[in-house]
């Protein structure tokens, strides 16, 4: 299926791996111009060699958003950037989350979302753009560690509101929720699974072989993140031009409730 996607703009935050690496790769692939942002960016191999426009920018510093408008207008804009903090990882439960670690899960997990929406919303509205910003089945269930949880809720609450207010000026907003996904998040001995698999006193490897079961994912295994890249493609193109405001899990079925 042709997407219709060929000689569109993007940019794609939190870039340099897992979902937003491939989501970078799936829409180079239909002929889109990438701009994709990171922090390692302007070094990493990969980005290289999908040929895309590289930049390398923290979006948790407040100004660094600015930066993205220096390319122009763009059609289409995937918020992807996100993650659980290192000391919200360590915690316990929610009384040893402090302030500054929900200052830094919203640092990264909502703040620099409304900040690159903010910045480069003018022109995507010049063009009839869509955004996807990535959330978590965890807006909708109380996974641990709660300060991500909320954060991601918040994004979801938000793309809604975009949506809403900006549809009839031609703006297309939508979240996709990814589940458990085989990103280097899980595969990193000190990533959140690692993590969750030292608390349960097993190794990693045994950990995730049982995540699915443990998690009641319907499919028996952890999505790929080229998987969960293909529908935000799918998404941002104009083959889903009547799609806006609604949530798309892509969890393997962990999710119940209608």
């Amino acid at each position: 299926m042709d997407l219709q996607l060929s000689g569109k703009t993007a940019v794609v935050t939190g870039a340099s791996r897992g979902i937003g690496l491939e989501v970078a790769r799936s829409l180079a692939a239909e002929g889109v111009h990438v701009i994709a942002a990171a922090r390692s960016a302007g070094t990493n191999s990969d980005l290289a060699e999908l040929g895309v426009t590289a930049v390398s920018l923290d979006l948790t510093d407040p100004l660094s958003a600015a930066q993205l408008t220096e390319f122009g207008d763009v059609d289409i804009l995937v918020n992807n950037l996100g993650g659980v903090a290192p000391a919200s990882m360590a915690a316990a439960g929610f009384l040893a989350v402090d302030d500054a670690a929900w200052q830094q899960t919203y640092d990264l997990n909502l703040f620099a979302t409304v900040r690159v929406t903010r910045a480069l919303l003018p022109g995507l509205l010049r063009r009839s753009g869509v955004i996807v910003n990535v959330s978590s089945i965890g807006a909708r269930a109380a996974f641990p560690p709660v300060d991500y949880g909320t954060a991601k809720a918040a994004i979801t609450n938000l793309t809604k509101a975009l949506a809403e207010e900006f549809g009839p000026q031609g703006l297309r907003a939508m979240t996709v929720s990814p589940g458990p996904t085989r990103t280097e998040n899980w595969g990193d001995p000190s990533g959140y699974a690692g993590r969750l698999a030292d608390v349960a006193g097993e190794d990693l490897a045994d950990f995730l072989a049982r995540v699915p079961e443990r998690m009641g994912i319907t499919t028996g295994r952890l999505t790929e993140p080229a998987e969960t890249a293909a529908l935000i493609t799918f998404l941002a193109s104009p083959r889903a031009g009547n799609l806006t405001g609604a949530d798309y899990l892509a969890d393997g079925g962990v999710i119940k409730t209608v």
